[in-house]
């Protein structure tokens, strides 16, 4: 699928571009190019993975003529750069708005320019009905992604523009579990903010192959979204404290601002403009539902309700238990 292939992922050493980089490597991709502005994270993922096809280029998502020259004969764009946190995000609007939006621009511009064939950017939960600055700004970044087709002429430009939604992946950086983990080292009480809380659960590699799944069915211009379980905050914090062997206590702390106490991953107004196979959900705009029928399996989706957290199944602490084991998150 990706032999002979040259791919860049911008934010390339963060948790998913490092995880994505390394998969594609193993399905024989020509080159990899490493987008992102952190030199020191660059040198410590060369000096991990060590695999010649990689190429590590500074640079920030702002800059559109550094990304024009990045993205020169590249075949497939990754775009998962973004600012991130939740309450960094809610303290610096402007920075936000000028990586996350315009930043995401560029990337398209970039890609029109040099007349890419795929382009991908990676979502987040919070985009759906969004509470907090971060997710306003995702938000906008699919919408940019999903309407780009609409600018170009498809016999002049190629591309197509695709974009995915999901939560937190299980362990990445500035989720739950790093967090605790730290406080847990550091001898710490554990903080947590409503032990009811739900998130959606995916692993790294159950993400990997979302994004494969999505990048072979996309024709340009849908969402995907993936069916996945949650867990309760509370449930989770219990099992990493039984598998750590340490009698730590926790605190309520209060809820961060523009903090969920659930996720949604499809809100109910997009609802009539969903459709599913058995492994994921596709939001399609109102002009693109005559491709259905050339899209394999797809048939239009029994949700009744907005597909969030506190709706679908939970996991039990026993299960949280195998998926914590099975994937070596925890230092054990």
């Amino acid at each position: 699928m990706f032999k002979g292939k040259k791919i860049l992922i911008t934010g390339g050493t963060g948790s998913l571009g490092k995880a994505l980089a390394k998969r594609l490597l193993e399905m024989d991709a020509e080159i990899v190019r490493i987008y992102s502005r952190n030199e020191n994270k660059q040198i410590s993922m060369e000096s991990e993975l060590n695999d010649e096809r990689l190429r590590y280029l500074i640079g920030d998502i702002r800059d559109l003529p550094r990304l024009i020259k990045a993205i020169e004969d590249i075949d497939i764009v990754f775009h998962a750069a973004a600012l991130k946190h939740v309450p960094v995000v809610e303290y610096n609007p402007f920075e936000s708005i000028k990586t996350n939006v315009l930043g995401s621009q560029n990337v398209i511009d970039a890609c029109l320019h040099e007349n890419v064939e795929t382009a991908i950017c990676v979502g987040t939960d919070k985009a759906v009905s969004p509470l907090n600055t971060y997710g306003a700004t995702k938000l906008l970044m699919e919408k940019l992604f999903v309407t780009a087709g609409n600018y170009t002429n498809p016999e002049k430009h190629k591309t197509k523009f695709t974009a995915i939604r999901y939560g937190n992946v299980l362990a990445s950086s500035g989720s739950v579990i790093p967090h605790f983990l730290n406080q847990i080292k550091e001898n710490k009480k554990l903080t947590i903010t409503d032990p009811t809380m739900t998130r959606f659960n995916i692993t790294m590699n159950q993400a990997l192959d979302f994004i494969i799944r999505s990048y072979q069915k996309g024709k340009g211009g849908e969402v995907f979204v993936p069916k996945l379980k949650a867990y309760r905050l509370g449930d989770l914090k219990n099992v990493i404290i039984d598998l750590v062997k340490n009698d730590i206590q926790s605190k309520i702390i209060p809820v961060r601002p523009g903090e969920k106490y659930h996720e949604s991953l499809i809100n109910s107004d997009e609802i009539r403009n969903t459709f599913e196979d058995k492994d994921d959900y596709v939001i399609l705009q109102d002009h693109l539902q005559k491709r259905i029928e050339k899209m394999q399996n797809l048939k239009k989706t029994e949700l009744k309700e907005q597909y969030s957290s506190d709706k679908v199944e939970l996991l039990t602490e026993k299960q949280i238990k195998e998926i914590l084991l099975q994937e070596k998150i925890l230092p054990i």
